[in-house]
């Protein structure tokens, strides 16, 4: 029960904080199933995995974590399991043993657990070595008959640390621990690496692996301009292979990436003036048929909705702000997760203390009413604000381009000569991509 609870809280809570999309097999996993993932966030990344599978999950989390007041017992609430880390206390890296043991008495039961064989939260823009602990307890497992599969999940982030932005979660095909076992014990350590490689081998293709960071509105404009130019969607699996291709590009041809790069990033930085979200924006036609029920639709939403948004923004200005004064300071990879937590704790405080002053004030059936209202309004003025928002681009774009014919033309120009230019890479590069797979990071 209790896990079923903090699984629906975290679930809604995190679906709030962000924009989730999953990209998986519709049938979930059944049997004893080891989930393994890159760890950009901090706690939010296992989170996540309350969103992907409804099963009952055994985490793995760093031993400093059951120490800490609430995490701790929520931790031991959700039975997860303790990792000693060297550069925690190197004189508790004994307990491993039985951290190990445990998770693969978890798996031998038909059990799901999650670990995160980086070892470590980070902000790095590609996979970190991984360790060879993942591989061991499959292994383990499946040396005692488990038929144990790996399910490789992919946590790429638009902007960790900024509220409702986009996250995806990205699935591999599950690998068959058994065919990697070892024949006997002489073997057992290239099995490990053979495993581990393998596992990253699986998560290089749920992730983004870029050298550096600046590359990637590089990378996302190239996808745009190449989705534009084919007259499909953007592609998560296509965007990957634009990170990879980066690097091949940057590698093989150094004068010639520069100068491409410098046409995407000044590109880029024309659309931002005009706030065109993409290529697609710059071919919109404005006819009257169109402008008008937009017009009227919207004036009728902030006619509407804008006194109980007005509202909502009153009574939770101070609960929004307090998560970002909080998380100020803390490191890039952990800002989400002390944002997160600050902020679901900070609702219900909320919460409880707007039902309690109000029935106090107007006694208890109006207290009641906000108790009930509370939540109703608060996802009421987030949709709001998001859509006033989204309008007040649209309106930009619309006064900026909708009468500029010429700028929209040469705009317009520009990125069709970009968009061949990206198409002509993506057919010189496709093949030497595939031909050349990217190295896996494994720790020895």
């Amino acid at each position: 029960m209790f896990y079923a609870c903090v699984r629906a809280v975290v679930a809604l809570f995190l679906r709030l904080f962000y924009r989730v999309k999953v990209n998986a097999p519709f049938s979930e996993p059944e049997g004893p199933v080891l989930f393994v993932g890159n760890h950009p966030n901090g706690l939010i990344d296992p989170g996540l995995v309350f969103i992907l599978t409804r099963r009952k999950v055994t985490f793995l989390a760093k031993a400093p974590l059951f120490k800490m007041p609430v995490i701790g017992a929520l931790l031991r609430g959700l039975d997860a399991l303790p990792v000693y880390r060297k550069q925690d206390d190197p004189t508790k890296m004994g307990g491993n043993e039985g951290t190990l043991e445990a998770a693969k008495g978890a798996l031998v039961q038909g059990r799901a657990i999650t670990i995160f064989p980086e070892g470590k939260s980070h902000s790095e823009p590609g996979l970190a070595e991984l360790k060879t602990g993942a591989a061991r307890i499959a292994l383990s497992a499946a040396k005692e008959g488990a038929p144990v599969r790996i399910v490789p999940v992919g946590l790429t982030y638009a902007q960790k640390h900024v509220f409702h932005s986009e996250v995806l979660i990205d699935v591999a095909p599950a690998i068959e621990v058994m065919p990697f076992l070892p024949a006997d014990a002489a073997s057992e350590p290239d099995a490990v690496r053979r495993l581990t490689e393998r596992i990253a081998e699986g998560l290089r293709t749920v992730t983004l692996n870029l050298e550096q960071w600046a590359d990637l509105p590089l990378v996302q404009l190239a996808e745009q301009l190449y989705a534009f130019k084919q007259g499909g969607p953007l592609d998560s699996e296509r965007l990957r292979l634009w990170a990879r291709g980066v690097q091949l590009f940057r590698a093989q041809e150094p004068e010639r990436f520069e100068a491409v790069r410098a046409h995407l990033a000044a590109f880029k930085h024309r659309m931002d003036l005009v706030q065109a979200a993409g290529p697609e924006d710059l071919a919109l036609v404005y006819r009257p048929g169109n402008v008008v029920p937009f017009v009227v639709k919207n004036l009728l939403a902030l006619v509407l909705g804008l006194p109980l948004a007005a509202l909502g923004l009153v009574l939770f200005w101070l609960p929004y702000q307090l998560p970002r004064l909080a998380s100020r300071n803390a490191e890039l990879d952990v800002q989400a997760t002390v944002k997160f937590l600050t902020a679901f704790v900070v609702a219900l405080v909320w919460w409880g203390a707007l039902t309690v002053a109000v029935g106090w004030m107007a006694g208890v059936p109006w207290g009641v009413a906000t108790f009930l209202a509370v939540p109703p309004l608060a996802l009421f003025t987030l949709y709001f604000s998001e859509r006033w928002e989204s309008l007040r681009r649209d309106i930009g774009v619309f006064f900026t381009l909708g009468n500029r014919a010429r700028l929209k033309a040469l705009l317009l120009a520009d990125g069709e000569r970009l968009a061949s230019e990206v198409e002509r890479l993506a057919g010189e590069y496709r093949p030497k991509l595939e031909s050349t797979p990217a190295p896996a990071p494994v720790a020895p």
